[in-house]
């Protein structure tokens, strides 16, 4: 299982919210491109990167720290947060971000998402916010009447996803755990990879979700807040 430590952005800065309340930041790093570099210093492999102040905006806003990011860390990165056009994604990929996840786009225009995810191929990632199995969208600003495991159903039968991110709003940030109930049924539902995020603390529950045969996992506010060692998780994911 790989292991993707988060970089979320926030005003150029990187930054942990809870439950995606904009209004419960946590600032951690004023140099997330530093930030990028310790993560791969430790190990990493790939990153995840989430532009909060572009799934605020609905477009991509910061850029330049992105690029930066990439630059800086020299492994492949997946970055979501208000990538909804054609020229989003034509930017984002300029910036040299290997992998886009789409989420809001997906409940608001998933034949476009389908379309893009097959225009470029295993270049696109699902993003799938939910709560009590519900998609959520724009930064999680707004709940929707699809289930998460509906639409990833639907669009991952049409379109050529390079991987599906589910994450549990009700953890993300909390430290309690996965939502491995709500995991277990994504699996059974789809053929394509799944990386969990959201609650992730501990290294029992790394090594849960390489036991069920998670594709990856997404750990954020455990990292930075000392509770999981990266190089610890990486060998309980093996």
């Amino acid at each position: 299982m790989l292991i993707y430590p988060a970089i979320d952005l926030l005003n150029g800065r990187c930054v942990r919210l809870r439950q995606g309340d904009y209004s419960r930041e946590t600032v951690f790093s004023e140099d997330p491109a530093a930030v990028a570099r310790q993560w791969v210093d430790q190990g990493a492999t790939r990153l995840h990167i989430v532009d909060l102040d572009g799934a605020k905006a609905g477009k991509p806003i910061n850029g330049k720290v992105i690029r930066q990011i990439v630059e800086a860390s020299g492994v492949p990165c997946q970055l979501g947060g208000g990538i909804r056009t054609d020229a989003d994604l034509a930017a984002v990929f300029d910036w040299g971000v290997k992998w886009a996840v789409l989420g809001t786009k997906a409940i608001q225009n998933p034949k476009w998402v389908v379309e893009v995810a097959n225009r470029y191929p295993k270049q696109i990632v699902l993003g799938l916010d939910a709560k009590d199995g519900y998609v959520a969208t724009d930064g999680w600003n707004t709940l929707s009447k699809m289930k998460a495991v509906t639409l990833a159903e639907m669009l991952c039968e049409l379109g050529r996803f390079a991987a599906v991110v589910y994450t549990d709003i009700e953890t993300d940030g909390m430290m309690a755990g996965p939502n491995f109930a709500a995991l277990a049924e994504l699996y059974e539902a789809i053929p394509a990879p799944v990386i969990a995020s959201g609650g992730v603390c501990t290294l029992d529950h790394v090594k849960r979700l390489a036991e069920a045969n998670t594709f990856g996992c997404i750990i954020g506010r455990a990292l930075y807040e000392g509770a999981i060692d990266l190089r610890s998780a990486i060998v309980a994911s093996q």
